[in-house]
């Protein structure tokens, strides 16, 4: 059982609890007070609040610190901490310089002649920055990589610099994107065929439509220790929808555990009490990672599933997994849209990337939604994609995006 308040989450519906959760409303009531707001912004930072690697903050809480006007120095101050505080800070501070922050930008740059933990910071720099911003740093890199052990660089802004290089041939497996369906499905049969390629077969077939022929051999697809699927195998069958149905009943009743697990999965995903009870049950355990996919597969029974309606609203109100927003929102416009436009107007200010897609897409054309699109347009620290899926919103401000 997970538990937010064992993690010490503030409550859903306060200005703590709200950027905690990276919520986009937690970002507009900030602003309306943005003295008593400050220590929680700063906090974020320091602690760091994502419940997992798939949730996203820095583009959040640097935007905050921007719009708040908060000096960016008890953040670069952070710097000097352990490294994930480092990097917690740094990410933030790399997305400031873009909007002309010259402390965040000199902080950081200072941090790589003199910090402990400078080699992970200027990957992340050049990845983020125009070249200019770091090029100069070369003699700086190759001064204190010489002091240290070298391994092997082998990307910007090492390659740039002269230093490192490869140990060893480097010799990628080749893709099986070009291969046809049947002969992807001829891979994965061979018994010859190495584990990891057979892997990369299901990764191609995860993108095209349902590959029937992938049923039958299922059950010869677990590791090679036979406790465990091959990894993208439940990802393929997925893809599959209800054509697995009839099959996964025997894989239920299969004495591997794997198997049996998988075919009790299937089952349970097409059917539309069981994914309810589900749902009702991850609610009741605040079982924070997992209930995105069920309610992806609730979604395709559209407004049957109208019983979920509740659940799914709790879970988009008080989840601290970020990254799972969108799928709780997905899932009620695919059951039920009716009051959903404040949703899609807080979701223009949320910390993730989907689920500003989703804002974007949907939100009721408003001044006030048209003019948060239009700095999301124009915001140098947004992603490229939201930037573009903005312009385009903005060409067709009453329209809705597909």
């Amino acid at each position: 059982m997970s538990d937010e308040h064992e993690m010490s989450y503030a409550l859903p519906d306060s200005v703590e609890g709200l950027l905690q959760r990276g919520r986009g409303l937690g970002a507009v009531r900030a602003l309306q007070d943005p003295r008593r707001s400050a220590v929680f912004v700063y906090a974020g930072i320091r602690r760091g609040w994502q419940w997992d690697q798939s949730d996203k903050r820095s583009l959040y809480l640097a935007r905050l610190v921007r719009d708040l006007d908060l000096s960016p120095m008890p953040i670069v101050d952070q710097l000097a901490g352990d490294e994930e505080a480092c990097l917690r800070a740094c990410e933030v501070l790399e997305l400031l310089a873009l909007t002309g922050s010259g402390d965040a930008r000199e902080g950081l740059r200072a941090y790589v002649r003199q910090g402990e933990h400078w080699v992970r910071v200027l990957q992340s720099l050049s990845a983020a920055w125009p070249p200019e911003w770091w090029e100069d740093l070369g003699d700086v890199a190759r001064a204190r990589i010489g002091a240290e052990a070298e391994p092997p660089y082998i990307s910007e802004p090492w390659t740039r610099f002269g230093i490192g290089a490869q140990s060893g041939p480097f010799n990628p497996r080749p893709s099986l994107a070009g291969l046809s369906t049947a002969e992807l499905l001829a891979t994965l049969a061979d018994t010859r065929t190495e584990a990891a390629t057979k892997v990369d077969a299901l990764r191609a077939l995860s993108g095209r439509d349902p590959a029937e022929g992938l049923i039958a051999l299922v059950p010869s697809l677990g590791m090679s220790d036979s406790r465990r699927p091959l990894p993208l195998l439940i990802r393929a069958v997925e893809c599959l929808g209800p054509l697995a149905v009839p099959a996964a009943r025997g894989w239920a009743q299969d004495d591997r555990p794997w198997l049996a697990q998988l075919g009790t999965d299937v089952l349970a995903d097409h059917s539309l009490p069981g994914l309810v009870d589900e749902l009702v049950g991850q609610w009741t355990e605040r079982a924070w990672c997992g209930p995105d996919r069920t309610a992806r597969c609730l979604a395709r029974f559209g407004p049957d599933a109208a019983r979920a309606v509740p659940y799914l609203r709790l879970f988009w109100l008080h989840t601290p997994h970020s990254y799972e927003r969108t799928a709780y929102l997905e899932a009620l416009a695919a059951i039920d849209r009716d009051g959903l436009e404040h949703m899609y107007t807080e979701s223009l200010w949320d910390c993730e990337e989907s689920t500003r897609l989703l804002g974007i897409a949907s939100a009721p054309a408003s001044p006030e939604t048209l003019s948060r699109i239009a700095v999301l347009r124009d915001d140098p620290m947004e992603t490229s994609k939201v930037r573009a899926a903005a312009r385009a919103r903005l060409v067709d401000p009453a329209g809705r995006l597909p």
